[in-house]
């Protein structure tokens, strides 16, 4: 991990630590403004969205340390809870994140699909902010390229950038068919299915646990998620109504995408700029 930027007594405020933030208030910008049009009761989804980043953060760690570093975390458990050392995964960050909403969803009696839905463009757009701020690079180029990233005299593929280019993309997805569902919890499935093929994509361009051959157990999570995703897509729209999504204005579309297109460029920018 990178040194710290700001020292404040015995806590340390890091790059990536920055980034996070700056990509859980987008998300909540991005949230609140799903749930106005939905018609959701704007403070208990801002609660969930709160509450559901603390739940994913647990989730990422345990995840990290039961799948990527089991035998380290056994022989030291106190290492465990110190987050500020690094590893956290954002599968398992989603997971956590997915069971707290489902908890959260039913303690206060609604819907949790169309919730869902509410939460997918925002989640995306928080992980392609996030990514431009993390310090894991990928493999080494064996053949040389002019967007390569050097360091400890080795060209590395910078995966960060990789993964934040396609989560924008993604977003752009969702938040362009957003008001053309057929079916709550549609656009949480495309979500979950665009994320796990981006995930899996650049995995071959990181170093990760391996499984068989070239894949790793985040290909594995990927495959999983996938298949259970892809089988609860086809239930809900076989047993759900039909939604109702309200449209979005076609100026308003063109504007978003204008600005996400500007906060593409400004995140390339920036990360070449810092490595």
């Amino acid at each position: 991990m990178r040194e710290a930027l700001i020292h404040l007594g015995p806590f340390s405020v890091h790059l990536f630590g920055v980034f996070i933030a700056l990509g859980m208030l987008a998300g909540i910008y991005v949230v609140q403004k799903e749930a106005k049009r939905k018609g959701l009761d704007v403070d208990l989804v801002f609660n969930l969205a709160l509450l559901g980043m603390i739940a994913g953060i647990i989730g990422a760690r345990i995840y990290y340390v039961l799948v990527f570093n089991p035998g380290y975390y056994f022989n030291n458990p106190g290492q465990i809870l110190m987050l500020h050392t690094g590893g956290l995964s954002i599968q398992g960050g989603l997971l956590g994140a997915i069971l707290f909403g489902v908890a959260y969803t039913k303690y206060h009696q609604i819907p949790f699909w169309k919730v869902a839905d509410t939460f997918a463009p925002a989640i995306i757009l928080g992980q392609a902010i996030a990514r431009v701020g993390c310090d894991v690079f990928g493999i080494p180029m064996v053949n040389p390229q002019l967007w390569g990233v050097t360091l400890d005299n080795q060209l590395l593929h910078p995966v960060q950038i990789y993964e934040s280019l396609l989560n924008y993309g993604l977003f752009l997805i969702l938040w362009n068919y957003r008001d053309k569902v057929k079916y709550n919890g549609q656009l949480f499935m495309i979500y979950l299915i665009g994320f796990s093929i981006n995930r899996g994509v650049i995995e071959f361009f990181r170093t990760n646990p391996i499984v068989v051959g070239q894949f790793t157990v985040v290909h594995v999570t990927s495959l999983f998620l996938i298949i259970i995703t892809g089988g609860l897509a086809l239930y809900l729209k076989n047993n759900q109504l039909s939604s109702e999504p309200k449209l979005v204005n076609k100026s308003e579309k063109l504007r978003d995408n204008l600005i996400v297109a500007g906060m593409v460029i400004l995140s390339i920018l920036i990360y070449y700029f810092l490595y």
